[in-house]
């Protein structure tokens, strides 16, 4: 299992994500980003931010 913390990027955030592998975790952060945070596109500097802080659920 791997997780992601949306505030290892965008301060303030604390949505959490898990999932059983990068891709899990990187579709419900692009979902996140759209709702939530009102992104209509990822850039991808920001797919590469979450991609090295994505961890093993420890």
């Amino acid at each position: 299992m791997k997780q992601f913390a949306c505030g290892d990027v965008v301060p303030g955030c604390d949505a959490r994500f898990e999932a059983e592998d990068d891709a899990g975790i990187l579709g419900q952060v692009a979902t996140h980003a759209t709702e939530d945070h009102g992104m209509t596109e990822i850039p991808d500097s920001l797919v590469q931010q979450v991609t090295e802080r994505i961890s093993a659920l420890s």
